[in-house]
């Protein structure tokens, strides 16, 4: 049998645990909106999907960002390249939408 203290706490960092999942789906829903925005804009004036200046400077960014977060940066980096290839792949989808290059 579980400790009714231990049981509570548990279940205080689970909840904690569970909205910080919500606001995490809730912020990438929104950089998702923007990006597809930028997608959009991209299409209409030919431009490329894929931006890799700025996607090296992102990641740059991020794992900075990440060391003094006290995260891993290498685990930092892995999830922007996923979030970035997920984005090309929209770019891409929404240039082909708009009969502009890929």
């Amino acid at each position: 049998m579980v400790d009714p203290e231990i049981k509570a706490r548990l279940s205080s960092y689970r909840q904690s645990i569970d909205n910080i999942d919500a606001a995490l789906v809730h912020m990438l829903a929104e950089r998702f909106r923007c990006t597809k925005e930028v997608g959009v804009l991209k299409a209409q004036h030919e431009l490329p999907p894929a931006d890799p200046a700025r996607e090296e400077y992102q990641i740059e960014r991020l794992r900075r960002l990440a060391k003094e977060a006290n995260l891993d940066p290498d685990f930092a980096e892995k999830f922007l390249n996923f979030v970035i290839k997920e984005v090309i792949r929209h770019h891409e989808a929404i240039a082909a939408e708009h009969g502009g290059a890929k």
